[in-house]
């Protein structure tokens, strides 16, 4: 997805390289679009669910995050949908605050 001025300006769907439930790897195609908005300056975020599970980044989503400058958005689907968003750098988690709008 790509952030302009703290809003989601564009959303693209991706697909999950490693076709797991326990974990993803965005397509070759979606991490050279995501690369090339980062490159051109818009803030990157990528997002996937969790469907069992909370809204946090587990052990794997952590090692998994090579971007620390790119937004990390998790919806749980566990009971009624949850939206949380990480920074994730070298293992350190920090939540950012999101409104979800209607």
């Amino acid at each position: 997805m790509r952030i302009d001025d703290g809003r989601v300006a564009q959303l693209w769907r991706s697909q999950n390289g490693r076709a797991s439930p326990y974990g993803y790897e965005l397509d070759a195609e979606s991490l050279l679009a995501a690369n090339n908005l980062d490159w051109d300056g818009h803030g990157v975020g990528i997002y996937h669910s969790h469907p069992k599970s909370p809204a946090e980044p587990s052990q794997t989503d952590i090692n998994l995050a090579q971007y620390p400058h790119w937004l990390y958005l998790i919806v749980s689907l566990a009971g009624d949908p949850v939206v949380r968003a990480w920074r994730i750098d070298d293992g350190r988690v920090e939540e950012e605050e999101i409104d979800v709008l209607d």
